[in-house]
């Protein structure tokens, strides 16, 4: 039996899923990007008129994201001390690995849950990092 669960303070998602699903004391987040709720802004991203990225600001980002799965983690009844395991998903390895991995340590020094970080060519909206997490509850 599992719970679907969704935040009223995270964006939206851009698809037919939930922020989260609980299933016994595990909680599964669905791809969290740095998106702000109720608009299409992203933190630290300019885009042209047609959409694409004319730059970006990683750091920005990230400080985004690990706010938007902080605020899932409490609406489903968990918090950050109960991430067990953190997939992230970059789009530029090469120029935004140490950016995000100092930011990274710096929101994860006291729980250190398992890590695997992937770079992808592109994500369904123009940002630059996503994270998949699974926590308990």
């Amino acid at each position: 039996m599992s719970e679907k669960l969704n935040s009223d303070k995270a964006p939206e998602p851009v698809g037919l899923y939930p922020h989260a699903r609980k299933v016994g004391n595990l909680l599964f987040l669905s791809g969290v990007g740095p998106r702000e709720r109720g608009t299409k802004k992203i933190p630290g991203v300019d885009l042209d008129d047609n959409g694409n990225i004319l730059s970006y600001d990683i750091e920005a980002q990230c400080h985004s994201v690990f706010k938007n799965v902080r605020l899932i983690l409490e609406a489903s009844g968990s918090d950050w001390m109960n991430l067990v395991d953190v997939t992230v998903f970059l789009t530029n390895m090469k120029d935004d690995f140490k950016t995000y991995n100092k930011i990274y340590a710096e929101y994860f020094k006291e729980n250190q849950p398992c890590r695997t970080t992937v770079e992808i060519s592109s994500l369904p909206t123009p940002i630059a990092i996503e994270l998949k997490c699974i926590a308990t509850v």
